[in-house]
Parts: C-alpha cells; sequence; structure tokens
C-alpha cells in the first residue's frame, strides 16, 4: 500500500482519540471516568468537525 494514497483526513480519528484520552487523563484518575469522559469528548469534537464541515460545503456549494 502507497503511503501517499492515504487521504490526509483519515489521521482526524487516531488524533482525535488521542487528545481526547490524554484530555481526560490529566483530570481524573479513574480508568472508567477516563474512559466515560474521553468517550464523551470525542464524540462532542466529532460532532463539532461534522457540523462545521457541513456548514462550510452547504456555503461553498451556494456559490
Amino acid at each position: 500500500m502507497n503511503l501517499t494514497s492515504i487521504h490526509v483526513y483519515w489521521y482526524v480519528i487516531p488524533l482525535v482519540v488521542a487528545i481526547s484520552l490524554v484530555y481526560a487523563a490529566s483530570r481524573h484518575e479513574s480508568w472508567r471516568t477516563i474512559a466515560s469522559q474521553a468517550l464523551r469528548l470525542c464524540g462532542m469534537i466529532f460532532t463539532v468537525l461534522l457540523a462545521t464541515t457541513a456548514i462550510l460545503l452547504v456555503i461553498n456549494l451556494q456559490l
């Protein structure tokens, strides 16, 4: 598999997961709390990213 064929947006998924885990681990000590907070933060980040992408797509299509 050629590395240049991988689309750059696929790197967003592990980046968001890593950021969420590190942020949650810096705030909590219990593994259960870290996991639940990391999942919640992942969901919020992906929701904002998808909403922003949808808004920009609609704006771009109207031009």
